[in-house]
């Protein structure tokens, strides 16, 4: 509108003026060259302005044939630049349909026609990814490092090819390059932390972690945490050198992340040491009450060294009513019911857990209970049997590995804080490609490595046992997908049946070995007795004939 408002202003100045100087006649007089002219003012007017657009036009004319060389070569390099556009585009296409082939060739068009542009460094460079052609990847790589707006990915594809390569001292070097030419670049900063965390540097893994936060690589909550799991692994490094700064490392990771398990199990053990019972057991009541975790309950209840095991108890039920129908909360009060030697309540306790399948800590602890007790060995061996085909019970599992104890990092991707508390999987899948430092291209997958079965608890139990074989028990049926045993052969036929021998004298047993964990062998067996297959096992039973006797 305003547009519309000026022409016509500048519409009614002509005219204005047109008006102004035909109602105001005059003459022009000029003699140049002997030439005499005279004519009116509005006429003068015009040709003068005639006479100023044929100088412009002819200005223009002469403009343009000295500048036609440069406008044909500039015709030309856009035309290279069009085809080598296209060029790019096929390759990149290529590229992402795995055309290795195609792709290097459209990259070998593309820098004859374009040069060493940032998009045809990028298409070379992945072109020699697709044809495993590490050499030229690197120097395309290289490349990219001489200009300023492609160093970082430069330094980029030089660390996901020294990654692949297995050096982790070059990859370590572009990522700290990258780092310090550009610190907001997303990905040098937790590549860097990550290969400090694998290599134990947990101080330059802090200043690391520091100005990813400050840089806002990684938020605030992620970076309480990291930290949190940093100082919690540089306190267990000094835990025994200097248990003084390990409790104050531990502590400041407990206030970072209460939910931190071995932090707070760390602490907690820390300051039970140094007599700071009241700071202890908030630190584990705080971390017990966000998820209920094995190493905290023991913490809790031996906070006190020396204390007996009544007193234990008492912390036991204290514990377990904070997170009331909790099973970790149940299988704390039973253990220290059993070191209590209060059968009854380790029973109670032990009651809900058993009432569908349980777990083999479970079954480890009935096992106990029932040797315990009743000096009941066949109920303790059945109990036993179905440990080995029991759900497993949670453990710490990063990126398909199982693990007994935390660690601050994955043993496979070096992932920081990539150990979670869950159940296993049977077949857990390897890991993905998108965790391993976020290459290009992910590494090869690793395959999990399945844990063995570890008792607690029972090593004392489980020696003094005789072993188990199919005539000392009866034996009921039960699922036979996870029990596996030898089979037993069955004695040839005889012409007649004999009576059986004597049954040769039991072989010693071994003396105890003072192993903290007994690990059972995943063996097998063909059923599933259950605790209640064993009522009759002093029955008599009739010997099997033997071919041959006397």
């Amino acid at each position: 509108m305003i547009r519309v408002l000026i022409y016509f202003a500048v519409i009614a100045a002509l005219a204005l003026g047109a008006g102004w100087l035909i109602d105001r006649p005059g003459s022009l007089t000029m003699e140049w060259l002997g030439w005499h002219i005279e004519t009116s003012v509005p006429v003068a007017l015009a040709a003068v302005v005639i006479l100023a657009m044929l100088v412009l036009i002819l200005w223009s004319v002469l403009r343009g044939l000295f500048d036609l060389p440069d406008a044909v070569a500039h015709f030309m390099r856009g035309r290279r630049r069009k085809r080598g556009m296209q060029a790019l585009a096929r390759g990149l296409v290529a590229v992402g349909v795995g055309d290795a082939r195609g792709a290097r060739r459209s990259a070998n068009e593309a820098r004859r026609l374009v040069g060493d542009e940032p998009l045809t460094l990028l298409l070379r460079a992945q072109a020699a990814q697709l044809s495993a052609d590490p050499g030229a990847a690197e120097d395309s790589f290289r490349a990219m490092l001489q200009q300023p707006e492609t160093r970082a990915l430069g330094h980029r594809g030089l660390f996901v090819e020294a990654r692949r390569r297995g050096d982790r001292d070059a990859a370590r070097r572009h990522a700290d390059e990258a780092m310090r030419s550009d610190p907001s670049v997303p990905w040098a900063g937790p590549a860097l932390l990550d290969l400090q965390v694998a290599d134990g540097e947990w101080d330059a893994a802090l200043a690391t972690l520091e100005k990813n936060s400050a840089n806002k690589i990684v938020d605030k909550p992620t970076a309480r945490r990291e930290r949190a799991v940093l100082l919690t692994a540089k306190a267990l490094e000094v835990l025994d050198n200097d248990r003084e700064a390990a409790r104050g490392l531990a502590t400041e990771a407990a206030k970072l992340a209460p939910g931190l398990v071995p932090a707070a199990a760390l602490a907690g053990r820390l300051l039970g040491d140094a007599g700071e019972f009241r700071r202890a057991s908030k630190v584990l009541e705080t971390a017990w009450r966000a998820g209920p975790h094995p190493d905290i309950a023991e913490a809790y209840v031996h906070m006190r060294a020396g204390d007996a095991a009544l007193d234990r108890l008492k912390r036991a039920r204290s514990l377990a009513e904070k997170v009331s129908g909790n099973p970790e909360g149940a299988l704390v009060r039973a253990r220290a019911a059993l070191d209590a030697r209060e059968f009854a309540e380790a029973r109670t306790a032990l009651a809900p857990l058993i009432a569908e399948r349980p777990s083999r800590r479970v079954c480890l602890l009935m096992a106990e209970l029932e040797d315990s007790e009743n000096h009941d060995r066949g109920r303790a061996r059945a109990w036993l049997a179905r440990a080995v085909a029991a759900p497993r019970d949670p453990a710490w599992v990063a990126d398909g590995v199982i693990s007994d104890v935390w660690q601050p990092a994955s043993p496979v991707t070096g992932r920081l804080d990539a150990f979670v508390w869950m159940v296993p999987q049977e077949n857990l899948a390897a890991p993905d490609s998108r965790l391993l430092d976020a290459e290009m291209v992910s590494d090869s997958e690793v395959e999990p490595v399945p844990p063995p079965l570890v008792v607690e608890h029972a090593p004392d139990l489980v020696e003094d046992l005789e072993p188990a074989s199919a005539d000392t028990f009866p034996v009921e049926p039960g699922p036979v997908e996870d029990l596996v045993m030898e089979p037993v052969k069955e004695p040839e036929p005889a012409e007649a049946e004999v009576p059986a021998p004597a049954r040769p004298a039991p072989t010693p047993r071994p003396a105890p070995r003072p192993a903290p964990e007994l690990v059972l062998p995943l063996a097998r067996a063909p059923d599933d007795p259950g605790p209640d297959a064993l009522d009759d096992e002093d029955a008599p039973r009739a010997a099997p004939a033997v071919p041959g006797g006397p």
